[in-house]
């Protein structure tokens, strides 16, 4: 058995790291809080990343409902099931730190103030927190379970041009840095299938997640939405998407590089049915994990068995 499981997964699932730190069933709530991002507003970009067919955060609330109604709509669902469950309350959609500090705290001490809420995880960008933000997310940091959770997508900077990410990799690199010297964690998000990239290259991002102080991360397959600026090239060039079944042996060789202390909160895509395009493979989640946790078995391994260190 894998050391940080107890059940048939090979790989470090985050609902295991939350019932052995909380004691019980957490569950993260998305949340929108009206926020936009500097890759849509001109800042940095226009258009966002050509995937986000809304800014990112498909799943997240709906932000003409206030905060408070976004979170117990979520919550009174869940207590059905999970009459016990705690919360974390998810900041998914757009640029969450890209505000100033006052509405910052407004929103996310509205969230805190809650009943069963244990922490917040919020979605940002590297190059969206400043020098103030991150003091008042050291103090944050101090009185609740707080995760930062940047985009990173891919190390490959040519592809980041293409996708039109608005960021460098020695931006990311420096953040990651200045969160960890804060004691904040840190979550990073990748997506494999991106266009023009080799089973390696996609290899090579977990590779180098892997000799960062990060905590945990999200896999994602790329999904082709619809009106988005990845569709117009899809359409224009028919760039190679991979397969299901490569998708899983990719997975996997990612999980054998990833060190075993990293949490894996996210394992696949999961895009909203009407707007994908393709693969279509994708709307069958369960089965997709199944296979993972199969061949996993197959080869007989688990989560960091060929990490290594760097020097």
């Amino acid at each position: 058995m894998f050391k940080y499981s107890n059940t048939n997964k090979r790989y470090y699932t985050l609902d295991y790291f939350y019932k052995n730190k909380f004691g019980g069933k957490v569950f993260k709530v998305s949340l929108n809080a009206g926020f936009t991002c500097p890759n849509i507003d001109g800042k940095v970009g226009v258009g966002g990343c050509i995937y986000c067919s809304n800014g990112s955060g498909e799943y997240a609330g709906n932000k003409q409902k206030d905060l408070i109604t976004q979170f117990n709509d979520v919550k009174e669902m869940m207590l059905k099931k999970w009459p016990k469950a705690k919360y974390i309350g998810y900041f998914q959609a757009n640029t969450n730190t890209y505000a100033p500090i006052d509405i910052l705290k407004e929103k996310y001490e509205t969230i805190l103030k809650l009943d069963d809420v244990v922490g917040i995880n919020i979605a940002t960008r590297p190059d969206s927190i400043s020098v103030e933000c991150l003091d008042y997310l050291e103090k944050l940091s101090k009185k609740t379970y707080l995760t930062i959770e940047l985009g990173l997508q891919t190390i490959h900077e040519n592809t980041s041009k293409l996708i039109n990410r608005c960021h460098d990799l020695k931006c990311f690199e420096c953040m990651v840095k200045n969160l960890r010297k804060r004691g904040i964690n840190v979550v990073v998000h990748i997506i494999n299938g991106l266009p023009y990239e080799t089973k390696e290259m996609m290899i090579d991002t977990v590779k180098y997640l892997s000799n960062l102080d990060i905590q945990g991360i999200k896999i994602h397959m790329l999904s082709i939405l619809k009106g988005t600026r990845l569709e117009k090239l899809y359409n224009e060039t028919h760039f190679k998407l991979i397969s299901r079944e490569e998708y899983i042996d990719i997975v996997c060789d990612q999980l054998e590089y990833l060190r075993e202390d990293i949490v894996i909160n996210r394992i696949t895509g999961d895009p909203k049915v009407s707007n994908l395009i393709e693969p279509n493979w994708l709307i069958k989640k369960v089965t997709i994990l199944n296979d993972i946790d199969k061949e996993m078995k197959k080869r007989d391994t688990y989560q960091g068995a060929k990490y290594k260190k760097k020097d």
